[in-house]
Parts: structure tokens; sequence; C-alpha cells
């Protein structure tokens, strides 16, 4: 889940279960990502109920509060990326600390471990943590792994890392199936999400990732 700012407001953008194509492709925005099952909290409403949809901060928080924080994220002396990004973190500072049963969902199922053995190592059962995770994630723990894969393989493909390398490496089955992925996913081929991203930076700070 990510908070983005452009052209002085704010928007959160739910957990995606396929590609989106972005408004206003020609402006100017810059995003904080939040690590699976942190934005919740912070936001005050459930993962599912913004997945795969694009909302005005204003319409989860009072809208006050939404407009006052844009309006530190647009001054920010070092330009709207710095500004965002502080004020994500302070906001997170604030909000309730994450569940540390879910960071562990999240790392066993970016590790590679199936559903069932992480519900297991967790102590939940399955219909338990399908449950939590739509809560938590937005989606269910199956689709949290499928996206968890991608991000590792985007990584490496950022990287320039071959795709045959990044599809064994991330865990695909061979290269046309991470082709499928990551098309279906983000819109793109490995080839285009490649040439976008050359010449982007992308700093992460702790709790959060940052683009602009």
């Amino acid at each position: 889940m990510d908070l983005l700012w452009t052209e002085g407001r704010l928007l959160v953008a739910g957990p995606d279960t396929r590609a989106h194509v972005p408004e206003g492709a020609g402006a100017a925005w810059a995003g904080v990502r939040f690590a699976p099952g942190d934005a919740p909290a912070l936001l005050g409403v459930p993962a599912h109920e913004l997945r795969d949809r694009r909302v005005d901060l204003a319409d989860l928080w009072p809208a006050a509060r939404a407009r006052r924080l844009a309006a530190r994220v647009a001054a920010a002396p070092a330009g709207p990326a710095a500004g965002l990004e502080e004020a994500a973190l302070r906001a997170a500072a604030a909000a309730p600390r994450p569940d540390p049963l879910l960071r562990a969902v999240a790392a066993r199922l970016d590790a590679g471990w199936s559903v069932a053995a992480t519900a297991d190592a967790v102590g939940l059962g399955v219909r338990q943590l399908h449950r939590r995770s739509l809560d938590a994630f937005g989606y269910g723990p199956k689709t949290l792994a499928r996206v968890l894969r991608l991000q590792r393989a985007l990584a490496l493909v950022r990287a320039g890392t071959p795709y045959a390398a990044v599809a064994a490496a991330a865990g695909y089955t061979d290269q046309a199936h991470l082709t499928r992925d990551v098309r279906a996913l983000t819109g793109r081929t490995p080839t285009a999400y490649a040439a976008a991203s050359a010449n982007r930076s992308t700093p992460r700070p702790s709790g959060s990732r940052t683009t602009a």
C-alpha cells in the first residue's frame, strides 16, 4: 500500500491485484510504500476495503488533517518526496505498532513458504490466516506470496540481472512464467519495466519505501 502525493493532493493506493494505469501520467508524483501489513493501522481502515482502489486521504482521515499534511508536504524545503517521507514516518511512529504475527507471515511467504506451512508456524488455521490477511494485506496469503515474489523479481530486474536468472532466483517456473506475471501485475514486460526504472532512484527508509 502506498501514500502518494501529486499536484497538492494526497492519495492512498490500496493493494493491487492487477496492473493499474495512473491518472495524470505527465504530473509529478512522489510516494511512500509501506511494508506489508503496516498501512491499515496508520490509515484506520482494513486493507481489503482499498483493494485495487485509489482514494483521497481526506476520505479516510478528517479532511482538515489531510489538508494540513498535504500543505506540509508541498512546502517541504527538500521537495515533496522528502516531505512525504518525513510525514509518513512521523505518522507511522504515532500509529499502533504492526502485529508481529503478521510480520512473521509476510516474512515466511517472502521466503517461499507455503500457505499451510506459514499458518502452522504462526499458530493459525488456514482460514484464520486468510481472514487476518484480508484485513492486513488486502488479499489472501497466496496472493501476497505472489506479490512478494514479483517484488523480488523486479528488484533483480532493476539490478540488471538476466531474466532467466531472475526467474530462477525469484521462484518462477521459467522465464515465460516471469514475463506473464510481470505483465499481469505491472502492465509491462520485464524489458519495458527495466527501461522505465532506469533513471529512477528508490531510497528506502526504515518502515517504508519511497519512490519519486
